[in-house]
C-alpha cells in the first residue's frame, strides 16, 4: 500500500471514494491528478511515479481555504 497527500480546493471527495488518476509529465517530474480535476499531487522524481491509475480516498483535512486529502494506492 502507498499513501500520497493531494491538494484539493474545492470540497468534492470523500473519504472512501475511489479516484481515477491521470499523470502529467514536466521536464524532470511527473504529477498526478484525481479525475475530474478534483485533486494535485506534489510533483515526483522518475524513480518515484505512481504506477496505479486508480486509488481511495483515505483522509481528508482542512488547512485554510484548501484540504488536503489522502489518497491511498495498491502499490
Amino acid at each position: 500500500m502507498r499513501t500520497e497527500p493531494f491538494t484539493m480546493e474545492r470540497d468534492v471527495l470523500e473519504i472512501g471514494d475511489v479516484v481515477e488518476i491521470t499523470e502529467g509529465k514536466l521536464p524532470r517530474a511527473y504529477y498526478y491528478t484525481a479525475e475530474p480535476a478534483a485533486a494535485m499531487s506534489m510533483n515526483f522524481a522518475p524513480s518515484e511515479r505512481i504506477v496505479s491509475r486508480q486509488g481511495t480516498v483515505t483522509g481528508k483535512v482542512l488547512n485554510g481555504s484548501t484540504y488536503t486529502v489522502e489518497i491511498t494506492f495498491d502499490e
